[in-house]
């Protein structure tokens, strides 16, 4: 991801990085004030770089109406993405024509399985590793988080923002590849529920905190 060099690119950054985000989670975890935090929110949301989150189930109004919270565009991802994207994308493109994506594919999802591994604790618990896998995946310049999963019986590994989300949408296979070297870290059946390549503001890879299936192959 490049360097928020800006208050305005450091908001956006979060937004990307932990949405659905309120404007007070934001001015706490960027020490601006509320007011500020305001003005670039209407600037982002004048460009189109983000969006209000649509809230599940009906809507409530009154007193009791959650907070409004953000997420951002597609138009918001791709302003954080690098300029070599489009060289990238070609050549995946070439490749699926001429020659053997799927072999690049899971060649390159191997080598992010390798780097990240030693990183990953054998013996810690899932949370334990699942958060290690977060770690790795930050330094590969993608925006990760991990939040419970529904009744706490799993994990999602949130990632929004991926370096490689142009050459993921042309080649999907590249998040089935991700998906199971993920699998294979953890040892242990995942799920990927969203993509950003998908359409998604956030990739969502669903893990049971508990290993009872068998891992993906």
């Amino acid at each position: 991801m490049q360097h928020a060099d800006t208050t305005r690119d450091q908001v956006l950054s979060l937004i990307v990085t932990a949405g659905p985000i309120t404007a007070a989670a934001l001015a706490e975890e960027l020490h601006l004030t509320p007011a500020g935090v305001r003005r670039h929110l209407s600037m982002l949301l004048d460009d189109g770089l983000i969006v209000d989150h649509e809230q599940p189930g009906p809507s409530v109004r009154g007193r009791g109406r959650p907070a409004r919270s953000f997420v951002a565009t597609s138009h918001g991802q791709e302003s954080l993405a690098s300029d070599s994207s489009a060289v990238a994308v070609d050549a995946v493109r070439f490749m699926r024509d001429h020659g053997d994506l799927e072999a690049f594919v899971e060649a390159k999802a191997a080598e992010l399985e390798a780097d990240i591994a030693p990183g990953v604790p054998a013996d810690g618990t899932m949370e334990d590793r699942v958060a290690a896998v977060s770690a790795a995946l930050g330094t590969k310049g993608y925006a990760t988080s991990v939040r419970p999963g529904p009744g706490g019986y799993t994990l999602q590994l949130c990632q929004g923002h991926c370096p490689v989300q142009d050459i993921a949408t042309e080649a999907p296979e590249w998040c089935e590849a991700e998906t199971r070297a993920i699998a294979r870290l953890l040892d242990v059946h995942v799920q990927r529920l969203s993509t950003l390549a998908g359409g998604a503001h956030v990739c969502t890879t669903t893990i049971p905190v508990s290993p009872v299936t068998a891992k993906e192959g």
